[in-house]
């Protein structure tokens, strides 16, 4: 037998921080064949992404160490080989999609200028034939009317098609290994579909072999040859993927199988208040071109949606990276400008300014979909969450502020004695939770929760669900509830609109859009969601 394309023997990865040395990767051995898929499997923390980096020694060199191992490419030594050797496997030989994109592109240059880089570097391209590159590359990953995104900058474009930019340029240099960190996880469900797709045509057509990493067991399943479930830095159970998902061995590869949003959402009750509600709601923004900056059209980011939620209810909105979703919600927040009457607790708020708005800040809140982005690194936890009672709650006291954090704190599943902790000090669900419990100290009628859970572990993701579940019984929230994880849409929602291109082009209650879809656009959105199947080519291009 030939050998391996990566094998790695009796990893070890340990970081060093305040005399204090941490053990993260403990003695883990695996390897991939050429054109084979392996999965790493396991919850945050578990290791994953630690083993992989140490691949092609990503990790900070100090704090992180390697105090057993050994790591082989085609052969080749990687883990003690000198910068330059690295360097040539590096983004050619060896590329990789890291999980976050925002902060893995750079925000000063456009998606031609990053992209681009890597074809000069690697490959010596340029001119009309690297922009012809570019343009084929961003197509292939999902990227509607490639060439007018080439100007863009990250921060113009949504979580979704940052995440392709990252796969295009992963691809760019057709890589003999692929090292995949969550890779679709801020993608929707048919543009998933379509990137899995691209991964296997390339997988057939080059023999590349697939490092995956996830948490998404579906994912696993349609893609992995083989799977090593890690917890807590080792490899409690390896093999074949349909004997793992068939029948598993260890107690935590049972769990994670096991672990799914479950419960249903309250019981609709349509004679319940309404909290806010929006008709025609239009958002549209303006494409200049031309010196004198000429508006030649409008992006229709949402066009003519009406909304209602209720109290104690939840409104789910579903659909692709682009739909509008979450302009929809900011729209509603009076976060952005936008045109159609808005109601809030009967008062019609649309022609409100930042000053009309800023009492009914407190009663109408956000929970963001990346809790790492959205709390200030430089602010304790009780600074974070107090935040909020020192702008709207100038009458409370200090031991006013810091029992209303604790008691949001608890609320949500933390310990209030760790108020003074940093974000970086809490995992992903914890941050999450952090976030909620932001939302929550001032405690609001109404709720936007935009993607809360889609970059968490699918255990964390039901304990998630639950909370959410729970604290808007206790207190008879309204939720807008924005996601392309149809499942946990179903667990949460009453109702559910579907956009496309900013339309709604279904709505109705939760029951009736899952079981009974009218469009063609939700019968593949629910096929892919629920069953991991590539929806048609004409539903799921983009």
């Amino acid at each position: 037998m030939s050998a391996p394309l990566l094998e790695v023997k009796d990893l070890s990865v340990a970081f060093t921080q305040g005399g204090r040395t941490t053990l993260a990767v403990d003695h883990v051995s695996f390897s991939v064949d050429k054109g084979e898929t392996l999965a790493l499997v396991g919850e945050s923390g578990s290791g994953k992404s630690v083993s992989a980096l140490s691949v092609t020694k990503l990790l900070p060199y100090p704090p992180a160490s390697h105090p057993s191992g050994e790591i082989r490419f085609k052969g080749q030594e990687l883990l003690h080989a000198d910068e330059n050797t690295l360097r040539k496997v590096r983004g050619n030989d060896i590329s990789m999609i890291f999980q976050e994109p925002m902060t893995s592109l750079n925000p000063l240059h456009s998606v031609e200028r990053q992209i681009g880089e890597i074809l000069e570097v690697h490959q010596n391209l340029g001119g009309a034939a690297r922009r012809n590159r570019i343009i084929d590359l961003l197509t292939k990953v999902g990227i509607r009317d490639p060439e007018t995104r080439l100007q863009d900058f990250p921060h113009q474009l949504s979580g979704g098609q940052r995440q392709r930019v990252m796969i295009a340029m992963a691809l760019a240099n057709n890589p003999d290994l692929l090292i995949a960190d969550e890779p679709t996880t801020a993608l929707d469900v048919t543009v998933q579909a379509q990137i899995l797709k691209l991964l296997k045509e390339l997988q057939a057509e080059t023999q590349m072999a697939l490092l995956l990493i996830t948490h998404d067991l579906g994912i696993v399943r349609h893609m992995a040859n083989k799977v090593c479930v890690m917890q807590r830095g080792k490899i409690v159970e390896a093999g074949e993927t349909e004997k793992i998902f068939t029948d598993p061995q260890h107690a935590y590869t049972k769990m994670l199988l096991a672990a799914e949003p479950k419960g249903k959402p309250p019981t609709s009750d349509t004679t319940a208040p309404v909290v806010v509600s929006a008709d025609k709601l239009k958002i549209w923004f303006p494409i200049k071109r031309g010196f004198f900056r000429k508006v030649v059209g409008h992006i229709k980011a949402v066009d003519g949606v009406d909304v209602t939620v209720r109290a104690g209810q939840t409104l789910g909105v579903v659909g692709e990276s682009g739909s509008g979703k979450t302009t929809l919600g900011l729209a509603i927040l009076r976060l952005i400008a936008s045109e159609g009457p808005i109601t809030y607790a009967g008062q019609r708020i649309d022609g409100f300014n930042a000053r009309s708005m800023r009492p009914l800040r407190k009663e109408m809140q956000v929970v963001f979909q990346d809790p790492y982005g959205s709390l200030s690194p430089r602010l304790s936890i009780r600074q974070i969450v107090e935040e909020g009672l020192i702008v709207q709650g100038k009458a409370f006291s200090a031991d006013e502020r810091r029992d209303r954090v604790a008691q949001a704190l608890s609320e949500v599943g933390l310990d209030p004695s760790t108020m003074e902790r940093y974000p970086h000090e809490f995992s992903g669900g914890q941050r999450q939770r952090v976030a909620i419990a932001r939302a929550l100290a001032l405690q609001p009628r109404f709720v936007v929760l935009d993607e809360p859970t889609s970059a968490l572990d699918m255990s964390v993701q039901a304990q998630i669900v639950d909370l959410l579940r729970q604290i808007q019984e206790t207190h008879n929230l309204a939720y807008l509830f924005i996601s392309h994880d149809l499942k946990v849409v179903r667990a949460l929602a009453n109702e559910v609109i579907v956009m496309r291109n900013g339309l709604a082009v279904e709505h109705g209650p939760t029951a009736q859009i899952f079981d009974q879809p009218q469009t063609d656009y939700t019968k593949a959105l629910i096929a892919a969601a629920l069953h991991l199947r590539t929806a048609p080519s004409g539903i799921v291009k983009q």
